[in-house]
């Protein structure tokens, strides 16, 4: 493996890890949906080879706003 390809997958994996870290897996869109309906659950996203192999979530609760 040449030192420049060596190089861009280390920087590559510790901003993986500066992601996981920080919570930063899911997409701004998807965070924002997720704030908008009081989603307060579990997601899950198993990844595979690069690739989403299976995605789910856990129902939580949900805040239910009256109408007045």
């Amino acid at each position: 493996m040449s030192e420049v390809s060596r190089g861009t997958e280390e920087t590559g994996f510790v901003e993986f890890r500066r992601k996981i870290r920080a919570a930063e897996v899911l997409s701004a869109a998807m965070q924002r949906l997720l704030s908008d309906i009081h989603f307060n659950g579990k997601v899950s996203v198993i990844i595979q080879n690069g690739q989403v192999l299976k995605s789910g979530y856990e129902e939580g609760y949900f805040r239910h706003h009256s109408a007045t």
